[in-house]
C-alpha cells in the first residue's frame, strides 16, 4: 500500500512544479495547492497506514499486542489542510486584485507594469 501511496506522491509533486512553471498564475496557485496535497500525503504515508487500529490507548489495549494507530499525522494534516485552505483563499483573492487592475493574468506581462 505505501509504494502506491509513494507513486502517487510522486506524481503530485511532478504535477504540482509543472504547473507552477507555466506562465499564468491560475496554473501557479494550482501547483502550489498541488504541492500542498503531495505534502499532505507524504505525512500521512510516513506515519504508517494502519487498518483497523485504534488511537485510544486504554488498559486492555495496552496488555494485548493489538495495532495502534497513531493519530499524530492524521493532527497535523488536518492543521495543514486549514492553514492550506486559507493561503489558496488569500491567493485567490490577491491574484483576482492584480488581474482587476493589469487586466492580465501572464507573469511574463507583469514584469512589464513595474514603474
Amino acid at each position: 500500500m505505501e509504494t502506491y501511496l509513494a507513486i502517487v506522491v510522486g506524481g503530485l509533486y511532478a504535477a504540482g512544479i509543472y504547473l507552477m512553471l507555466r506562465r499564468t498564475i491560475f496554473k501557479l496557485i494550482l501547483g502550489l495547492s498541488l504541492l500542498g496535497h503531495a505534502a499532505n500525503l507524504l505525512i500521512f504515508t510516513a506515519g504508517g497506514v494502519v487498518r483497523g487500529g485504534v488511537p485510544i490507548l486504554d488498559d486492555e489495549t495496552l496488555a494485548s499486542d493489538a495495532v495502534i494507530a497513531d493519530p499524530l499525522p492524521q493532527a497535523f494534516i488536518l492543521t495543514a489542510i486549514v492553514i492550506g485552505f486559507a493561503v489558496t483563499a488569500f491567493t485567490v483573492v490577491l491574484i483576482y486584485r492584480v488581474y482587476q487592475s493589469t487586466g492580465t493574468d501572464n507573469l511574463d506581462d507583469l514584469r512589464t507594469t513595474d514603474q
